[in-house]
């Protein structure tokens, strides 16, 4: 998840903007939290997913 859309409770402005301690400390925390899969789209996903199901049944046709 990033940043961008999120609303601070604290002072009603956007976390990514950092304008009170809490949005920072927030932002700080999102930004470790950045896994390898972070960066990647919604379709991005659904591509991925496809590929592997496509894998799997070439695996398994190849196998049988």
């Amino acid at each position: 998840m990033t940043c961008d859309r999120l609303v601070c409770a604290n002072c009603a402005a956007p976390v990514s903007e950092g304008r009170c301690p809490v949005c920072r400390a927030s932002r700080e925390r999102l930004q470790h939290q950045e896994g390898v899969f972070a960066g990647l789209t919604p379709a991005m996903l659904i591509a991925l997913l496809v590929a592997l199901v496509a894998v799997a049944v070439l695996a398994h046709g190849f196998a049988g």
